[in-house]
């Protein structure tokens, strides 16, 4: 028997590999957006379209009945109301996933661990708020609104991605690599080269959203991970591998980086302190990842970048290759 699910979301990024997941499930699928981008499966016929602002409650509510959905997907609820609002609306469905993220921990504990490391705390004005300095907070206020949910009898559950990557990425974080390795044989990594921040392909977060659905329970949070991970040296090195090609890495310091006006945060996927998630939990759910050489390998193959004479984040080349030079003379 044929199950529906309901996206909020689902045209971009995370949400267009969530759905053909889905959609490979066997699942009939509503998305409910809208309507600022093109719709990719407009050629599907299991897959329909609702327009609409989740912002606006009665269009929620109303899409949730034309939809009449087994499962629902959150993938744009930025703010904890947004939250608390579709628990309420979607409490009768057999399973509410609402996409947390890594950045809801609050505390530095390498790894981070559901139920064990702290969440980021949220007052009532970060709540409320729209910048990149509440975003773990706000994400974690809710993840509290899923619990509240949860013990009211709500199927709600949340999924934790780290930093995704992956073909329609729209942030571009990975490409700056895939630019400065396809263009020169020498890039510059900072630090030592061992700057770790768990990364996650897009198509590892759609499998944890389907597994979740279907094997999770209310009330649990879920972080997903690549399974494997992978240093800022070995993300370059990898990158390379892909595209077939060799490259040097030559780290820097803050000390060498300022030379450039640089500093370490201005350059993609670095992180001063290790981030990482422990994915254990959903594993066990049977959770069954792609490893980062092929979803980095697929990233690449898909990616603008490798054309590209500039990256469309990150340093410039100049400022990078005056750090070049200064190293040459040390």
């Amino acid at each position: 028997m044929t199950r529906d699910a309901l996206f909020v979301g689902g045209g971009r990024f995370i949400g267009r590999h969530a759905v053909e997941r889905f959609r490979e499930a066997g699942y009939d699928v509503t998305i409910f957006t809208r309507g600022e981008h093109e719709n990719p499966f407009a050629a599907d016929e299991g897959v329909s379209r609702i327009q609409g602002d989740r912002t606006d409650d009665d269009a929620l509510a109303e899409a949730a009945d034309t939809a009449d959905p087994d499962v629902v997907v959150d993938l744009v609820a930025y703010h904890p109301e947004a939250v608390r609002t579709a628990t309420r609306i979607f409490e009768d469905v057999d399973a509410y996933v609402y996409v947390s993220s890594g950045a809801a921990y609050g505390v530095e504990d390498v790894p981070k661990r559901e139920g064990e490391t702290g969440l980021c705390s949220c007052t009532a004005e970060q709540a409320t708020d729209d910048s990149g300095e509440t975003y773990g907070p706000r994400k974690a206020e809710g993840d509290r609104a899923v619990f509240d949910a949860a013990e009211r009898g709500v199927t709600a559950m949340s999924v934790r991605p780290t930093v995704v990557y992956g073909s329609h990425d729209y942030t571009r974080r990975l490409d700056y690599w895939v630019q400065r390795v396809a263009n020169y044989d020498r890039v510059l990594v900072p630090g030592d080269g061992s700057s770790l921040w768990h990364l996650v392909a897009v198509e590892n977060v759609a499998r944890a959203l389907l597994t979740v659905a279907e094997e999770g329970s209310p009330g649990e949070a879920y972080n997903v991970g690549d399974w494997q991970l992978l240093t800022l040296s070995d993300v370059v090195e990898t990158v390379a591998d892909a595209l077939d090609t060799e490259v040097e890495v030559v780290t820097a310091g803050a000390r060498e980086l300022a030379a450039g006006d640089l500093e370490p945060t201005d350059i993609p996927l670095y992180r001063d302190r290790p981030h990482v998630l422990d994915t254990h939990k959903l594993r066990s759910l049977g959770w069954r990842p792609v490893a980062p050489e092929a979803a980095i390998a697929e990233t690449v193959a898909a990616s603008p970048a490798t054309e590209a004479s500039e990256a469309d984040r990150g340093p410039d080349r100049a400022d990078e290759e005056t750090i070049l030079d200064v190293l040459d003379t040390i």
